[in-house]
């Protein structure tokens, strides 16, 4: 008797067709940079303010002067939010933005600008990459939402001059623009840089505040090696000028008090540093493997060859900042010994530099940890004396700035005109030091969570 089939089973799909076996992937490296900066939104604008001691620090505009316990800070100034920040575009792409541009604060439109412009000075084509093996891996900070956007639905809760809960569900909610959340989820960048250019492959976000950038190279790097991805759009985007945020900074940390000259408030390692100062900024690297990067003809900026994390907590002992910075320093370089690079020599160190007493002490015991003392280290640089902490994005910049420098000289480190006895390292003072052909870049949160990368030309 013949098989009967019910009219209500599900059908059966079809095989997949096999899909050709890839190669593993030997290395990845960088094909495209796109940086959002106090210094400029070019990279060669943000290295030429590098070696040329610019400081993006200045006399807040997107906040209150007088409202916080400082009134100084590096915003990105160039950055508008105008379709032109964008990098140049089709129309259709151009129109699609502007219209994203309603559910996007600040910190977003920063990193899709960011990756914008990296896609473009990689000359990214459709044809050259496969969509569904092209993803993003984006960092953030959590991201806060302007006060304004509850001001009317507060304002319909007021009866006698003072605020009633009890009225927000049906009094307040309603006057809050229901898209609202939208334009503060962190994992929007991600979402908006795949959408807009029809990246269908692995898409990640990570939310690790100042160690966010190194994390993210590691996540890449990791999923291209392993095969799941040919190219990657990597990022972070970060403010810390922000009427919460600076809120928040000023309660929570330590920042350095206004100074007549506010472009000297930043001094990373110098005797006189007393504190961090409040930036903002974006910056992206188009990521792919060395086989598809020169299959297409790509031009090569660096290869990542060691990456590491590490996070330490308060029961990790006194100084859990040095712990941390050792871990993932060492992390990175096992990792490049691991894949064959160990006897790359380290050309200079990114540190991270926040100009925090406590901080640069410890990070200055961590590199004197692992590389030993002044005359072993190699030299140590930071980009924070010119525009501070950039939050989740700053290491982005960081690494970029250090990536321009390979093969030539480094910038100096701003402001730190006294060395700090307790910061023995082998600190760049002089423009006349060699960035060498690699660098490892360290960035650290005051929780204690730690990322290191090292990249080479």
């Amino acid at each position: 008797m013949p098989a009967t089939t019910s009219p209500n089973a599900p059908a059966v799909a079809p095989a997949a067709a096999a899909t050709p076996a890839r190669k593993p992937a030997t290395s990845v490296v960088i094909t495209g940079l796109g940086v959002i900066s106090p210094l400029g939104n070019t990279p060669d604008a943000l290295l030429d303010g590098l070696r040329s001691g610019r400081s993006g620090i200045a006399e807040f505009t997107q906040i209150p002067t007088g409202a916080y316990c400082v009134s100084h800070g590096a915003e990105a100034r160039q950055f508008t939010g105008d379709i032109q920040d964008y990098g140049p575009l089709e129309k259709s792409m151009q129109r699609t933005i502007k219209k994203g541009s309603k559910v996007m604060c600040r910190e977003i439109e920063m990193g899709v600008a960011s990756a914008q412009l990296a896609l473009h000075h990689a000359g990214f084509s459709p044809d050259q990459f496969d969509r569904d093996r092209t993803g993003v891996l984006f960092g953030s900070d959590y991201i806060m939402s302007l006060p304004e956007e509850y001001a009317e639905g507060i304002a319909a809760c007021i009866e006698d001059g003072k605020f009633q809960f009890s009225k927000w569900g049906q009094q307040g909610l309603p006057e809050v623009n229901p898209l609202w959340l939208l334009k503060y989820l962190p994992n929007m960048p991600a979402s908006h840089i795949a959408i807009y250019n029809d990246l269908r492959g692995p898409n990640n976000s990570l939310t690790l505040r100042e160690a966010s950038s190194c994390a993210a190279i590691a996540e890449a790097t990791s999923t291209i090696l392993r095969g799941h991805a040919d190219a990657l759009v990597v990022g972070a985007t970060g403010s810390r000028v922000h009427p919460l945020r600076t809120m928040h900074a000023s309660t929570q940390e330590t920042l350095a008090a206004d100074r007549d000259d506010p472009t000297e408030m930043s001094r990373p390692f110098d005797a006189a540093r007393d504190g961090s100062v409040l930036g903002e900024g974006a910056a992206s690297m188009l990521f792919e493997s060395r086989e598809h990067a020169e299959a297409r003809g790509a031009a090569i900026f660096g290869e990542v060859i060691g990456y590491g994390t590490s996070a330490a907590g308060e029961f990790a002992g006194p100084r859990p900042i040095q712990i941390a910075i050792a871990n993932a320093l060492r992390a990175a370089i096992r990792s490049a010994q691991a894949a064959g690079h160990g006897d790359t020599p380290v050309g200079h160190v990114h540190a991270h530099g926040l100009a925090d007493i406590d901080f640069d002490r410890d990070e200055a015991a961590a590199i004197v940890d692992v590389f030993g003392d002044v005359e072993s280290q190699p030299p140590v640089t930071t980009a924070k004396g010119h525009f501070g902490n950039l939050g989740a994005g700053g290491g982005m910049v960081e690494i970029i700035g250090s990536l321009m420098c390979l093969g030539s000289n480094l910038f100096a480190i701003r402001n730190l005109d006294s060395l700090a006895a307790d910061c023995p390292i082998r600190a760049v003072t002089d423009a006349s030091v060699a960035a060498g052909d690699s660098f490892i870049s360290v960035n650290v949160t005051p929780q204690g969570q730690a990322a290191a990368v090292w990249i080479r030309r």
